[in-house]
């Protein structure tokens, strides 16, 4: 399944650099808002907006990402995670457009990034974080990536799924790691993938859980564990309220 959506995801970034070979030499305007936003004094929710999941089909009929988003602002998220990917989940660039344009929270470019371009593209777009997925890159062009990320004033979520990528998260120096939950070999979730790692992320690293999280229960069990976030999706995408569904999880936790 990764290896298959890679191989999309470098034929969707060729085809758009030969349509613009040039996207943006600017920076992010908000440098490190994403990282600052989750390191308040409990755990904090980074709310997910995604159309759909290779894994489970469309996650919501003909959903409206800004009354959606503005949903999340209200009901407590502390930043915004935006699908861009296309082929698999439906995503692209226009929906973090309209969620810039549509609230507040520091947004993170939800996607398999291979290529620096797609950094420029991120922040072209107005995101102020990026998401690193040490299974789709090597060593070379994971570090090359994050360390031009930083230059162009975005936050990477560095995110890992088991020792050795967690150890290859941290060669580099990563300061905002997320475990994904879901195994992206075959799409299975299980939490306990992030209470396996978390003892072996050192002091001063920030944690995101991602995947798989939907209750108020969860949350709490993470926050003991010393999760600074937990990224949340298909729990709030499927909720007929999206702002009471999240209200409601950040009040129990």
């Amino acid at each position: 399944m990764l290896e298959r959506i890679l191989a999309q995801t470098r034929e969707e970034v060729d085809r758009r650099k030969n349509e613009r070979p040039v996207v943006t030499t600017a920076t992010a305007t908000r440098p490190g808002s994403f990282l600052h936003a989750l390191s308040g004094p409990t755990i904090a929710v980074i709310a997910e907006f995604k159309r759909r999941s290779p894994s489970a089909g469309a996650l919501r009929e003909a959903p409206a990402l800004q009354r959606i988003v503005r949903a999340y602002e209200r009901g407590g998220a502390s930043a915004l995670s935006i699908l861009t990917e296309g082929p698999s989940f439906e995503g692209s660039l226009d929906d973090l457009r309209a969620a810039r344009a549509a609230c507040e929270l520091p947004i993170l470019r939800k996607d398999f990034i291979v290529d620096p371009y797609q950094l420029h593209e991120a922040v072209a777009a107005g995101a102020d974080a990026v998401l690193l997925i040490v299974a789709a890159l090597d060593d070379r062009t994971l570090a090359d990536l994050y360390g031009l990320a930083h230059e162009l004033g975005l936050d990477a979520l560095v995110e890992v799924h088991d020792r050795d990528e967690l150890s290859r998260a941290l060669a580099i120096g990563a300061r905002l790691i997320g475990i994904n939950n879901r195994d992206l070999r075959d799409f299975s979730v299980d939490v306990g993938r992030t209470t396996a790692l978390i003892g072996e992320i050192p002091d001063g690293v920030a944690i995101v859980s991602e995947s798989g999280i939907a209750s108020a229960e969860q949350l709490r069990e993470l926050s003991r564990e010393g999760v600074a976030a937990a990224l949340v999706g298909e729990r709030l995408m499927r909720a007929p309220d999206p702002e009471s569904a999240l209200r409601e999880l950040l009040t129990d936790a």
